[in-house]
């Protein structure tokens, strides 16, 4: 249902609030730039700290900026299952085109909590919905097995896998059997996930680079795989540096250097430490992303 390059959009802030301006900007060249999708209020987009008015806001700012534009994969995930749910809810009503629904964080459930939280949610909502594992910020890890068995829900489309481990996502495909779209959560592996059968992936690059992601995704599907290849190796330094520190601190940094939003950011994250400015700003430089000195 979902492939290509869908980007988790950050949330532009000014003053302690959401900049609603930057925001339909950068949706705007987004689109402009041919990703095949946005996620607004995901990890990158700093949902942990935003208010439950906050959240459901920058999700009706995206849907009536996008306009129909591009799917919009709205993040609903949370640690209660009740609160999963009453913003799924809230997603479907507004108009996204599916909800991303991160595993429940710090609880750390058991693999039979996590298949009974998204059965529960996907058994009170009707709206596609994609399962997010990302065991290095949750401290829980989905194993291929319960990935399985939620894919036989009817409601469940799609998997963003943030482990970049090909072997884990091989076993996915593997015991899903097509039943859902397998999408990387992981900028620097995306070509390699590829290579393996994955579709897409929801990714922080884009926010700042969208034509180069897309141009990976085109020349892959394409079949041009050594234009493919080039461009994976052209956004190797870059995909570092923005996990230099905690996401989405360097983004944020990087879209502010770009003039695209203010560099604000919300405690307890900080902005991007000095040491890793320069380099950051070098490797934007190196593949035009800002103009050379």
């Amino acid at each position: 249902m979902f492939k290509g390059v869908f980007t988790a959009l950050i949330t532009p802030f000014r003053d302690g609030q959401v900049d609603h301006i930057a925001l339909g900007n950068l949706i705007d060249r987004q689109i402009e730039g041919g990703i095949s999708g946005l996620v607004p209020c995901g990890t990158t987009g700093e949902s942990a700290t935003l208010s439950h008015a906050e959240h459901r806001h920058v999700i009706e700012t995206c849907l009536a900026r996008v306009n129909g534009r591009v799917p919009v994969i709205a993040g609903t995930g949370s640690n209660s299952t009740a609160e999963t749910i009453e913003l799924t809810r809230f997603a479907q009503q507004a108009g996204a085109s599916a909800a991303l629904l991160i595993t429940p964080y710090y609880n750390k459930p058991t693999q039979e909590g996590l298949f009974r939280h998204y059965q529960a949610v996907a058994n009170a909502v009707d709206i596609p919905l994609v399962l997010y594992n990302v065991p290095g910020r949750t401290g829980v890890d989905m194993q291929a097995e319960t990935v399985a068995r939620l894919a036989r829900h009817g409601q469940i489309v799609a998997i963003k896998e943030a482990t970049a481990n090909m072997e884990r996502a091989s076993h996915i495909l593997q015991q899903t059997a097509g039943r859902i779209t397998l999408l990387s959560g992981d900028d620097a592996t995306f070509l390699p996930f590829l290579a393996i059968g994955g579709e897409g992936v929801i990714s922080v690059t884009s926010n700042i680079a969208p034509a180069l992601m897309v141009a990976l995704w085109q020349h892959f599907i394409q079949g041009r795989l050594e234009e493919s290849r080039q461009v994976h190796l052209q956004l190797l330094e870059i995909n570092r540096l923005l996990f230099c520190e905690t996401n989405p601190i360097p983004v944020k940094a990087a879209a502010a250097m770009m003039g695209l939003c203010g560099p604000e950011i919300r405690l307890p994250l900080t902005q991007l430490a000095d040491n890793w400015r320069e380099p950051l700003r070098k490797a934007m430089q190196r593949i035009a992303l800002l103009p050379a000195e």
